[in-house]
């Protein structure tokens, strides 16, 4: 079947996730976390996404505000940073600021020009979502943003990419699925969509039961694959 319609996971995807701790780390006064704002950054993504996994195991959801205000926490104690509370709230308003890589509208827009669906598929809260796609100006290049609150369970749970489906009225084998996370690829591989991994960081596939159809090194070439 042709490819219809194409899902982007959000964070790391379309919106660049070190972007709030980066743009920190260059504010005046901000010089001690600016020498450590590399290593939060990673810790930051590793542990907001680490408690994703950990809660849906333990059916435990909560909205994605929650474990990434928790990722931070642990990032910040790590790094020696927790008692900053004007640092804490700086980073968080940031992160509901997160621009988008700079390939992203002119690629969301040729899409669209092709007839494609477009939509984001995340563990964002419908508000955070909401606040990235008009910091970042791409709302109009979107026919929707759908969230797991409407699941009430996250990425990689087979429920989560039925919502495709559900809002499209697309098969499976109807769909590109573009994800910056190799785990996320791989598990949408596996569920039976056309998946590219956005893998920026030239990381190695993750040992899952389905790899990816396609690896990029960022988002320029999508349009090249419907």
């Amino acid at each position: 079947m042709p490819i219809t319609t194409c899902i982007f996971d959000a964070y790391g995807t379309l919106f660049d996730v070190a972007a709030a701790t980066r743009m920190a780390a260059g504010e005046p006064g901000r010089e001690d976390f600016a020498r450590h704002w590399p290593q939060i950054a990673e810790h930051w993504r590793l542990k907001q996404l680490q408690y994703s996994w950990l809660r849906a195991v333990m059916d435990q959801h909560c909205d994605f505000w929650e474990v990434t205000k928790d990722g931070l926490d642990w990032a910040l104690e790590a790094s020696e940073l927790d008692g900053d509370e004007n640092l804490r709230s700086r980073l968080l308003q940031l992160y509901r600021e997160l621009a988008a890589y700079p390939e992203v509208p002119d690629m969301l827009a040729t899409l669209k020009a092709r007839g494609m669906n477009c939509a984001i598929l995340s563990n964002g809260s419908p508000d955070m979502l909401d606040a990235a796609v008009q910091s970042a100006g791409i709302g109009g290049h979107l026919d929707d943003v759908l969230s797991v609150e409407s699941v009430g369970v996250f990425k990689p749970a087979r429920v989560v990419y039925d919502m495709v489906g559900a809002r499209f009225g697309s098969a499976p084998d109807e769909v590109l699925f573009v994800s910056s996370n190799g785990w996320d690829a791989g598990a949408a591989a596996g569920y039976g969509f056309t998946t590219a991994w956005v893998n920026r960081a030239g990381d190695p596939v993750d040992r899952l039961p389905a790899a990816p159809h396609h690896i990029l090194s960022d988002l320029t070439n999508i349009p090249e694959l419907v």
